[in-house]
C-alpha cells in the first residue's frame, strides 16, 4: 500500500443506502475498495434489529431479560430503581417444543443487501461508485444475536436453527449479487468480548468454541465472494463495551482463522481505542501469521483528536506492522450524521 487503503466497518447513519454510497464514493473514491449500504433505518440498532425474527414467534416465548451491568453507557434505570442493559428482553423456547423443530423465520440480511445492491449497481452505472469497488454486506455472526437474544439456558438450543437460517441468507445473497462485485464481512464484537474472557459464552472452552465458529461461516461464503472478518468490543455510546488491553487477543484470533479457513481471506480489520499510541498495545502484531492475500486494517481513526491523533497511532503501529490499511475502530451508527462528512476528511487526508 503505497497510500493506505481505507476500510468502512458498515453503519452509517445517514438517510439511506443511496446518501450513503453516493457520500461515501464521492469522499473516498478509489480509497475505499468495498462499500456498505450503512446499515440505516432500523439496522442502525445492529443486533437489537433482530428482534423481529424472535418477537411474537410460535415456538418462542419473551421473558425480561437480567440486564447486564458491566457497562454504564448501555444501562437505563428500571421502576424499580435498579439499572440494566437497555435491551430488557430474552427470548426461550416454550415448553414442549422440541429444539430440532425449531424454524427461525427470514433474519432480513439477504432482503436488505439484495435490495441495497440494486441501488449499488445504479449508481456505479452512473459513475457514481468506481467500477471496481464491491459492495460490502456485513453481518453479525450467530453469536452475537444469540448471546444477546435468547435466554442463556436456550442459547446452544436456538443456535442449530439460526445457524441454518443465516446459511440460507448468505445462499441468497451469493445468488442474487455477482460474486466478482461482493463481499461479505462478519461483525465479530461478542466473540472478541467473549474469546478474551469480557463476556460469557454459551460453550465450554469459548476461545475454540469461537474460532470454530468463525472458521465454519467463513467456510461457507462462496470461495469467490471476498470474505473479511471486522473484531470489535463493542460500541455502546460512542465507547467500547470492554477496552482490549492490548492486541494479542486479536492476534490469537486472526491466526487461528488463517490457519482454520480453507477458503481465502481477504481481509480482517482490528481496533484501536483512541489513548492506545503505546508499544505495548501494537507489539503483538510482530506475532500476526496472516497469509499474503489477507489484508489488515487497523482501526487507528477518531475524530476526537483528528489527523494528528491518528498519525500518532500510526507511527506506533508501523513499528511492529507496515502493510496496513485505515479504519475507525467500529461503524458510525452511534453518532451524529452531520459528523460523517468531516470523519471522512480525515480518513483522506490520513490515507495519502
Amino acid at each position: 500500500m503505497a497510500s493506505r487503503d481505507i476500510h468502512l466497518v458498515g453503519s452509517i447513519p445517514l438517510a439511506d443506502a443511496a446518501e450513503v454510497f453516493s457520500m461515501v464514493a464521492g469522499k473516498l473514491g478509489s480509497y475505499c475498495k468495498r462499500l456498505p449500504d450503512g446499515e440505516t433505518g432500523d439496522r442502525l440498532t445492529w443486533i437489537r434489529w433482530q428482534d423481529h425474527v424472535f418477537r411474537d414467534h410460535p415456538q418462542l416465548e419473551a421473558i425480561e431479560s437480567a440486564g447486564d451491568y458491566r457497562n454504564a453507557t448501555a444501562v437505563v434505570q428500571s421502576a424499580a430503581g435498579t439499572k440494566k442493559m437497555a435491551h430488557t428482553t430474552w427470548w426461550q423456547i416454550k415448553e414442549g417444543v422440541v429444539p430440532e423443530d425449531l424454524k427461525m423465520r427470514s433474519l432480513g440480511y439477504a432482503d436488505c443487501a439484495i435490495a441495497s445492491y440494486e441501488e449499488f449497481k445504479r449508481q456505479k452505472a452512473a459513475g457514481v461508485i468506481p467500477a471496481e469497488t464491491r459492495f460490502l454486506a456485513a453481518i453479525p455472526s450467530p453469536f452475537n444475536v444469540l448471546n444477546s437474544a435468547i435466554a442463556p439456558g436456550d442459547r446452544i438450543r436456538v443456535e442449530p436453527a439460526y445457524e441454518v437460517q443465516m446459511r440460507r441468507e448468505i445462499d441468497q445473497i451469493a445468488a442474487a449479487i455477482p460474486h466478482n462485485e461482493l463481499a461479505i464481512q462478519w461483525d465479530n464484537a461478542h466473540d472478541m468480548q467473549a474469546f478474551e474472557g469480557a463476556r460469557q459464552s454459551y460453550f465450554p472452552f469459548h476461545q475454540d468454541g469461537i474460532a470454530d465458529r468463525l472458521i465454519k461461516f467463513g467456510d461457507y461464503v462462496p470461495a469467490d465472494i471476498e470474505l473479511g472478518y471486522h473484531f470489535c468490543y463493542g460500541s455502546f455510546g460512542g465507547k467500547h463495551f470492554v477496552e482490549p488491553v492490548n492486541m494479542a487477543p486479536m492476534v490469537e484470533l486472526a491466526n487461528r482463522l488463517a490457519e482454520g479457513v480453507r477458503r481465502s481471506v481477504e481481509f480482517i480489520h482490528m481496533p484501536v481505542p483512541i489513548e492506545r499510541d503505546d508499544d505495548a498495545y501494537f507489539q503483538a502484531l510482530a506475532d500476526l501469521n496472516l497469509k499474503p492475500e489477507t489484508e489488515l486494517y487497523l482501526g487507528l481513526i477518531h475524530d476526537k483528536d483528528g489527523l494528528d491523533g491518528t498519525r500518532r497511532r500510526m507511527a506506533t503501529a508501523d513499528k511492529y506492522v507496515n502493510d496496513y490499511g485505515i479504519s475507525t475502530e467500529c461503524g458510525f451508527g452511534r453518532r451524529p450524521a452531520h459528523t460523517v462528512e468531516s470523519l471522512l476528511d480525515i480518513h483522506v487526508a490520513a490515507a495519502e
